[in-house]
Formats: C-alpha cells, sequence, structure tokens
C-alpha cells in the first residue's frame, strides 16, 4: 500500500470511529400540521414504519421546542400553509440559524413558484396532499440519511476546531506555513527563529492535531479552511 493511500486510509478509519461514537441511533420525525386529522393519519403511517414521531399543530409550538432541545439526527415533515407563522417562514427561521433538520414540505395548496422556493432553500421534497405513503416514506428515509451524514460531518469538523484551538499562536502559525508547503527552514526565516525550533512546534502540531502524517496534517487544516464549523458562520 502507497504512503497516500495508507494516510487516507487511516484519516477514514478516524473519522468513522468518530461518528460512531458521537452520532445517536435516531430515527426521529418531527411532524408540523395544523389538520388534526391530517396529522394523526402521518403519525400512524410514520410509526408503522418503525420510526419515532414529535407532532405538533403549529409551526410556533415547533419552534419553540426545537430552540431548547438538544440537535441530533432528525428530519422535519411540514405543512406550508398553517395560520401565524407558516411552513415557509419556519424554514427561514432554521435556515437562518444554520440548523440542521432537513425538511419534506407536504401542502394542499402548492404550486410551482412555492416549491421551487422550498427547494432552493434547502427542502429534500414537495408533496401534494394527501399524500402517497410510499412517497413520504421514501422521502423520509432520504431526509435522515442527510441528517446523520450532515450531523456526523458537523461533528467531526467541531472536533477538528477543537484541536486546533489547542495550539499556541506560535504552532498555529508553524502549521499555516507547512501545509502551504514551505520547508523547516523556509518557515523559520519566515518567523524569525532557527530550523530546530521548528522542528519542535511541527512534532507538537502533529501531535496536539492528533495526525500520523504530514499529508493527514493537510488533509485536516484544508477540512477547516474549507468548510467553518456552524459558531463559526452565525
Amino acid at each position: 500500500m502507497c504512503q497516500h493511500a495508507a494516510d487516507l486510509y487511516v484519516l477514514t478509519a478516524k473519522i468513522f470511529h468518530r461518528q460512531l461514537i458521537t452520532m445517536p441511533a435516531n430515527r426521529t420525525v418531527f411532524l408540523v400540521d395544523d389538520d388534526d386529522s391530517v396529522r394523526r393519519a402521518l403519525t400512524r403511517l410514520i410509526k408503522s414504519a418503525r420510526y419515532s414521531v414529535q407532532a405538533f399543530a403549529s409551526a410556533r409550538d415547533f419552534l419553540e421546542y426545537w430552540r431548547i432541545t438538544n440537535e441530533s439526527p432528525a428530519c422535519l415533515v411540514l405543512d406550508i400553509r398553517m395560520p401565524g407563522l407558516s411552513g415557509l417562514d419556519l424554514q427561514h427561521e432554521l435556515v437562518a440559524s444554520n440548523t440542521l433538520l432537513p425538511i419534506i414540505f407536504i401542502t394542499g395548496h402548492g404550486d410551482i413558484p412555492m416549491s421551487v422556493k422550498a427547494m432552493k432553500a434547502g427542502a429534500v421534497d414537495f408533496l401534494p396532499k394527501p399524500v402517497k405513503d410510499k412517497d413520504l416514506l421514501r422521502a423520509i428515509d432520504q431526509a435522515l440519511a442527510r441528517a446523520n451524514h450532515d450531523y456526523a460531518e458537523r461533528r467531526e469538523l467541531e472536533d477538528i476546531q477543537r484541536r486546533v484551538k489547542s495550539l499556541t499562536p506560535r504552532e498555529r502559525e508553524v502549521m499555516t506555513l507547512a501545509v502551504r508547503g514551505l520547508l523547516n527552514k523556509q518557515i523559520a526565516f519566515e518567523l524569525g527563529t532557527v530550523e530546530k525550533t521548528v522542528k519542535v512546534h511541527r512534532a507538537r502540531v502533529m501531535e496536539k492535531m492528533e495526525v500520523q502524517s504530514f499529508a493527514e496534517l493537510v488533509r485536516v487544516a484544508e477540512r477547516v479552511k474549507n468548510r467553518p464549523t456552524a459558531q463559526e458562520s452565525e
């Protein structure tokens, strides 16, 4: 096995291990619809597919619940037209707060502009009422797959950011210059120090960043650079 392939294998194994640790086994579906009969029927259907369901009669009720609930992989089946806060309004609130909650819209009043707007804002699907059982369950499957992927990716990025924060300012400087491709003697010149000191800093960077090779360090650093955590993007 070549060094690059070996490094990639190690990084993939670490990510998978962390995902197993941090990702709860969750099959939660939130349902928001102001029509009692629709809410009861869809709750029965979703439960029959062995999902956990929490139903709400209004978007405002759900939003108040979500704001005090620990975030975990889940999806939202959401009526688009309701009194007060509409489905699209709720979607806007969730997107603005950088929430990882894939949405499946259901509606008896949908039109093309409305569906386009919802999909552009990240909705998984836009289903007309009466909703076909197989279509809704398929969409829920897709939404939860996305939720689990996004949740694991965010947890991994947050873990990387935690490691970056453990570096001293000088160690961060050394890492930044190193992943740009500078040699130790070039880094020493840039920072006004000696090569021996740079080697010490690089060793500490490798230890604190929990990587086994320089190639792995480059990939981890690129992930932080290209994909900021939720806290950084707010």
